[in-house]
């Protein structure tokens, strides 16, 4: 059997501030805490990446590590991809996957129940969510000898396409989009409707608002859910989408929210002198200007992605 090629994203360690002996002197006991509690999260993720580097040396694999920031390339060439970090890892590696290689997300530091209850009349003590990673250090060498024997099969997650002015974004959203002005403090005005081939679904909806945000099923625990939208059935192949903080919509207030189904369409023209599509959160972002159409659609390569049992139930 030939030996498999994996592909390692980590997710860096200059995310967690560094602290100091100098800073240590100068700060309160409750910033004291949350230092602690940062490096502590630091030696967990590099004690996470030690440990599944120390597994991937004793399997028959080819292995590459690549920090997540440094990946610039399509991914290519290679049998998996193991992201270990959380889902905010998981979502870089898609930008750079087709639908012909799978991903493993291993969450390198999960969310520790005790320290949430005793932490959090102090700060927010949440961890790394990990939705979409099946694997962590307790079960990763389990779960990757299942998958190098193949008992183990992904699943085919939804990604949203976006076209502006018939010209198709070169990545896809695994989560959602969101359509605003560059400025969030300014209103957008924006025009949608729903169509499937040539036929309008829905009548024409003429928004001010704060922007539209559009989820894929895997998306929509994420912004959507926090902005008034319904999880959905994680292989779902339909989107969801909702006007945010819309201004007198009026009559049309059903129309805010609704589903884009997976034979459909949504049909958008932006009405503002400037504008901006954000793919994924932060993570890559489109200008457009006034006058630009926008077809939102699940017309886009699926992401092959191993998914915890929990979610899938």
């Amino acid at each position: 059997m030939a030996r498999r090629k994996l592909l390692v994203l980590l997710k860096p360690f200059d995310v967690f501030p560094v602290r100091t002996s100098d800073a240590s002197r100068t700060i309160n006991s409750q910033t004291s805490q949350i230092l602690e509690y940062l490096d502590n999260r630091r030696k967990v993720h590099k004690d996470a990446i030690r440990l599944c580097q120390s597994i991937l040396q004793r399997k028959p694999v080819d292995w590459e590590p690549v920090l997540r920031n440094d990946l610039s390339q399509p991914i290519q060439n290679v049998d998996l991809v193991v992201t270990i970090g959380g889902d905010g890892t998981l979502l870089q590696a898609s930008h750079f996957m087709d639908d012909s290689i799978p991903v493993l997300g291993v969450n390198s530091d999960p969310t520790q129940a005790k320290e949430v209850e005793d932490l959090n009349d102090a700060f927010d003590a949440t961890r790394s969510t990990g939705y979409l990673c099946a694997a962590n250090v307790n079960n990763f060498e389990q779960m990757l000898d299942d998958i190098l024997d193949d008992r183990l099969i992904p699943s085919k997650l939804t990604r949203l396409a976006v076209h502006v002015n018939s010209h198709l974004m070169p990545k896809y959203a695994l989560n959602d989009i969101l359509v605003s002005h560059p400025c969030p403090a300014a209103v957008s005005r924006f025009s949608f409707r729903i169509r499937k081939h040539d036929q309008p679904c829905s009548p024409l909806v003429n928004c001010r608002s704060s922007g539209l945000r559009v989820s894929t099923a895997a998306g929509s625990t994420a912004a959507m859910l926090s902005t008034g939208g319904y999880q959905m059935p994680i292989l779902s192949q339909d989107l969801q989408y909702i006007v945010r903080e819309p201004i007198s919509p009026g009559a049309a207030f059903s129309l805010m929210r609704g589903v884009v189904q997976s034979d459909q369409l949504m049909d958008a023209a932006w009405f503002c002198k400037d504008g901006v599509i954000h793919i994924d959160g932060s993570h890559v972002r489109c200008s457009i200007k006034h006058g630009d159409n926008i077809v939102i659609s699940s017309k886009a390569p699926v992401l092959s992605v191993y998914l915890p049992s929990y979610v899938l139930s």
